[in-house]
């Protein structure tokens, strides 16, 4: 997937907006709060991820923990063509579904969640 591809992806989800920051970053946020960073520095596509995908996805040496935020769980996927662009789709909405999941209950009940 393109970067352009990657973004149409994001902003497809609910609430989801794009902020450029650290330069020419594009941070993928919802509910404020961040749940993937593409292009610039981010040198391809860094998402929040499950404990199952922080954990197989190194493995396979098509990710590895994130600068800065593996801690949190976050993984860094530097060609997102080796993931194919329907799993990477997949991981995207997941990490969005995550940062969703631990809004405050009246963010959530705005976009539509509960």
């Amino acid at each position: 997937m393109t970067l352009d591809e990657i973004e149409a992806f994001c902003l497809s989800l609910p609430g989801a907006s794009v902020v450029v920051q650290w330069g020419d970053d594009h941070v993928y946020k919802v509910g404020g709060k961040m749940f993937a960073v593409a292009g610039g520095r981010a040198l391809g596509i860094s998402f929040k991820a499950s404990e199952m995908a922080f954990e197989l996805l190194p493995e396979t040496g098509v990710a590895r923990p994130a600068p800065y935020l593996g801690r949190a769980r976050w993984l860094q996927v530097t060609d997102p063509d080796a993931l194919g662009d329907e799993a990477l789709q997949s991981y995207l909405q997941q990490a969005h579904d995550l940062i969703v999941g631990r809004l405050p209950k009246k963010t959530r009940a705005a976009l539509g969640r509960s």
